[in-house]
């Protein structure tokens, strides 16, 4: 009896040391998990089988339903229930790995591998042009000043995304220059590029300004804080005897 007693005892404080809880995703996909924090955007967690590893966030509208490891449940937002234990389709594509630790979680990174993601969010910077450019331009615009504000938009399709972490991007990013010196002096880049697991991007494509067609070198980086994810890129476009030189930074939201 005492024997019996000691192995239930022993049985209890295992199941607590290892207490897990269960993350049910509306796609139907569960999750063994330990919830280290919920925001009014995201659920963030760590694996169970790797519990000092990486902190992993999903969008709190793709979770269904949290069973903690105390047995009580958290049910998130409305719409159908999804199928539970083996019921989703073997057709379902695998969820997202886990990203090396010390990177980032660009939003929509978390979601399946072979989806494709669309990031959208405004831009603002500045060009510089060199003396080559700057003279050409002044020829079809009048006086210009070297310096020129940017304001404008990107649109990003994340294309996939490897278990290595490495994701194919396609961008489109139309700008307005020349503002504050009350001129409007329009580009559009399109992007063909790479973004590695800890978010260090470079990508290259062409150019239409009204000086002409160029090519443009880009990379950048990006930062996350509170599910929203904050480019910063370097873009070169040479030609035209010179350079222009672009620095921009703005944000991104996942578009559904």
């Amino acid at each position: 009896m005492r024997t019996y007693l000691l192995f239930v005892i022993l049985a209890l404080l295992a199941g607590a040391a290892h207490g897990q809880d269960l993350l049910t995703k509306r796609n139907g996909d569960e999750l063994p998990v330990k919830v280290v924090e919920i925001t009014p955007a995201e659920v963030k967690y760590r694996r169970t089988d790797n519990p000092d590893g990486p902190l992993i966030s999903v969008w709190r509208t793709d979770v269904f339903m949290i069973r903690y490891a105390n047995g009580t449940k958290e049910v998130f937002g409305t719409g159908a229930v999804p199928a539970i234990s083996g019921a989703a389709t073997p057709a379902a594509a695998p969820a997202a790995p886990t990203p090396a630790v010390g990177g980032i979680v660009v939003p929509g990174d978390e979601i399946d591998l072979n989806q494709t993601i669309a990031l959208d969010g405004p831009r603002i910077g500045f060009t510089v042009l060199t003396n080559g450019v700057l003279n050409k331009a002044r020829e079809q615009v009048g006086d210009l000043n070297p310096f020129l504000t940017q304001f404008g938009w990107q649109f990003e399709t994340r294309l996939f995304r490897m278990p290595s972490g490495l994701s194919g991007l396609v961008e489109f990013v139309p700008l307005v220059g020349g503002l504050e010196q009350g001129k409007f002096l329009p580009s559009l880049s399109g992007l063909l590029g790479i973004r590695g697991p800890k978010g260090f991007e470079v990508g290259v494509g062409p150019n239409l300004t009204p000086l002409g067609a160029n090519l443009v070198l880009a990379l950048g980086t990006s930062f996350r804080s509170n599910g929203i994810n904050f480019p910063v890129n370097l873009a070169v476009v040479p030609g035209n005897g010179g350079a222009r030189i672009s620095l921009l930074v703005g944000f991104n939201a996942r578009r559904r």
